[in-house]
């Protein structure tokens, strides 16, 4: 999956702040960072449930690894050229969702590609 569907995804969100590191940008809704993107290393990180985390990581070893827990979330790496966009779309939206105010998250849909 290129890079490009990912931020076509990233651009169908709400409220999303971008900062920019040596090495990659950050995903931010409202102050809250939901998301990182490498594109030297075609992958994201993303914020998920710790137990989906571990049952992406599970499931996928060779697309999705842990990355780090903090404050009751878990992070994975994606690897991108290993996951359908609409995939990729659903997990994004759950990591958006998990930093969005509730208020924000009711108003905005599962992004269609």
């Amino acid at each position: 999956m290129p890079s490009t569907d990912f931020e076509r995804i990233i651009a169908a969100l709400r409220d999303v702040e971008r900062g920019r590191g040596r090495d990659y940008t950050s995903f931010s809704v409202r102050g809250k960072r939901f998301g990182y993107h490498w594109p030297r290393t075609d992958t994201v990180g993303l914020k998920q449930t710790i137990s989906e985390q571990q049952a992406l990581v599970a499931e996928r070893p060779d697309v999705f690894e842990e990355q780090f827990t903090s404050g009751g979330f878990g992070w994975v790496v994606v690897h991108l050229p290993g996951l359908p966009a609409d995939e990729l779309a659903e997990l994004v939206y759950e990591a958006w969702r998990l930093s969005a105010p509730e208020d924000l998250a009711a108003e905005v849909p599962l992004p269609r590609l």
